[in-house]
């Protein structure tokens, strides 16, 4: 379904690729950005980037499940920080190492940025990912148009 591409003549990126290259027919969802609120839409870690890239990843995790999908199906993302210090910078990205995230390995990119759309708002993460076929179970039978299996009420 998919192939990551390291190019050989460019520096290796540390735990993502250059590319991701899906099948023609592959089911994929395009995430809006994920962003540090909780349920009722208060900032999670209130001048804190590292806190912040920590909800993100909680509710990024939540997005992909929504679509049917999870952390290893993810192509690329793109990782925006309020901040143009290399410091503030590497310490959301080793909170973005640690999730999982990056295990794919994926593309990604890592942008310092003026502000986003949140007052107090420091992290948001964009994400492409797979959907997988889900496995039919005897349990679950074949999936029908009116309730496609897990995938949290989402219709395709």
């Amino acid at each position: 379904m998919l192939k990551r591409v390291t190019v050989p003549g460019l520096f290796p990126p540390p735990t993502y690729s250059h590319a991701s290259v899906v099948e023609a027919g592959t089911r994929l969802a395009f995430l809006a950005g994920s962003v540090p609120l909780d349920a009722e839409g208060r900032i999670v870690g209130m001048g804190d980037p590292v806190r912040q890239a920590e909800q993100v990843i909680v509710n990024l995790g939540e997005q992909l499940r929504a679509v049917g999908s999870d952390f290893g199906h993810v192509l690329a993302t793109d990782v925006y920080v309020v901040s143009g210090e290399p410091g503030v910078l590497s310490a959301v990205w080793e909170v973005v190492e640690a999730s999982g995230l990056s295990t794919g390995p994926h593309s990604s990119t890592l942008i310092g940025v003026a502000c986003l759309g949140y007052s107090g708002q420091l992290v948001e993460i964009t994400a492409t990912a797979a959907v997988p076929e889900p496995e039919e179970t005897p349990e679950a039978g074949p999936e029908t148009d009116s309730e496609p299996a897990g995938r949290a009420g989402i219709r395709w």
